[in-house]
């Protein structure tokens, strides 16, 4: 039986506990990146990207869960590093779609090894992450509305 006493403690929060792991995933990746040339969060953009692309930087905002702007300077980032391109919607001429340049549809081939590199640092394989990521899928989903 918990105590009132032990669910106030730091170690026993699921706030910490997931912040802690996020930012210490997040230290993984970080080398694993580098000579990708990528940010963890510029690797998301990517991802989101080769997914699908083109796409508004409205679309892309959320399905990376971010505001557009904070999604908006990556994007110019990755514009700048020849990766990405803005161009004008032909079906509304006040959005600016993100397309891939060659350089990034290139850099695709040199991420794949990304996912095998962090399951090799963590010591998992793919059905353990997988678990991992569908217990995960409760916190996950877009973030509630302040009122």
């Amino acid at each position: 039986m918990t105590t009132d006493d032990e669910l106030l403690l730091l170690q026993n929060q699921l706030c910490f506990a997931m912040v802690t792991a996020a930012r210490n995933v997040v230290a993984i990746y970080r080398p694993i990146l580098e000579p990708l040339g990528l940010t963890h969060p510029q690797y998301l953009v990517m991802l989101a990207l080769w997914e699908r692309a083109p796409r508004s930087l409205n679309d892309l905002a959320r399905e990376l869960a971010l505001e557009p702007a904070s999604a908006s300077p990556l994007v110019k980032r990755l514009e700048k590093d020849g990766l990405v391109e803005r161009t004008r919607s032909t079906e509304d001429e006040r959005r600016l779609d993100i397309g891939l340049t060659a350089a990034g549809i290139a850099l695709r081939e040199r991420a794949l090894d990304v996912p095998r590199a962090v399951m090799a640092k963590v010591g998992a394989d793919i059905p353990s992450v997988t678990a991992l990521r569908e217990a995960l899928k409760p916190f996950a989903g877009p973030a509630p509305v302040e009122r």
